[in-house]
């Protein structure tokens, strides 16, 4: 499916990937619905790129409520919609499930898969009233089919978005509406900033570690519109941990579990 001149929704617009996804988007030719829960960034994003096919929103991911009057806000602006992009997440303080206040967990679920269920849920009509190419992508996380320490209910969200996307792709398999998950690994975004989560001491040395640059995972996902695909894993680290979770999943766990010992609270 090309980009040029389609409606798109991102959300996380403002930040990480889902701002590169904005930049790139638009140069592609395509209009953009930019969401985001920040103002003051979704401000800077309209002056830094300064585009007449840009138009901002913002939105809580969060709340349902936000989210329906996000869409009555969209139908004045746009026609119809050709792309959604659930893009916007957070993870959780690093810590066990027992250590997490109630409604941290709401939050991160909230925001990781309601939020994107909302969203598709409330433009489904206007996806598949015509017989033209849409499409729906949801940004998962290599934390969605792995488990990480200290991130048990991020994992169990993103795992939850990526079931749904799979689920989408059966229910929609014969309609005009093409689905995809994106899995990305590390991404060298501001998610613990701007999720308001502090890493803990880690006893090991990441400075060095090889994260994925926001461009080129926006790049790749719109590389994955444009070929259809129906499941995308982005980084090394994605790879290889699909690859070793395939092989091993008890004996993975294990070993990610001492790599990552220092995160934990």
């Amino acid at each position: 499916m090309e980009v040029k001149k389609q409606n798109v929704i991102v959300t996380g617009a403002a930040s990480g990937i889902g701002k590169e996804l904005t930049k790139q988007l638009l140069k592609e030719g395509a209009n953009v619905a930019a969401v985001d829960i920040s103002e003051e960034n979704l401000n800077k994003l309209k002056v830094e790129l300064n585009s007449n096919k840009l138009n901002t929103y913002v939105v809580d991911m969060g709340k349902k409520e936000s989210i329906r009057a996000f869409r009555e806000a969209y139908k004045k602006d746009y026609s119809d919609v050709d792309i959604i992009i659930n893009n916007a997440g957070i993870i959780q303080p690093f810590t066990n499930v027992a250590n997490l206040d109630e409604s941290v967990i709401n939050r991160v679920m909230n925001i990781n898969f309601f939020g994107p269920l909302h969203l598709i849920r409330f433009f489904m009509e206007d996806l598949t009233k015509d017989k033209k190419e849409q499409y729906i992508v949801n940004v998962s996380s290599m934390g969605g089919f792995f488990p990480f320490p200290g991130q048990t209910i991020y994992g169990a969200s993103k795992a939850a978005l990526k079931i749904l996307t799979e689920g989408l792709y059966a229910e929609l398999a014969n309609t005009n509406v093409r689905v995809m998950v994106v899995m990305p690994g590390a991404v060298n975004t501001n998610i613990t900033k701007n999720s308001k989560v502090e890493l803990g001491a880690s006893k090991e040395d990441t400075s060095s570690y090889n994260m994925l640059e926001p461009d080129v995972a926006a790049s790749e996902i719109i590389n994955g519109i444009k070929k259809n695909k129906f499941k995308l894993f982005l980084g090394s680290d994605s790879k290889f941990l699909k690859m070793l979770y395939k092989i091993n999943s008890k004996w993975a766990i294990d070993f990610i579990n001492k790599k990552m010992s220092g995160y934990k609270k």
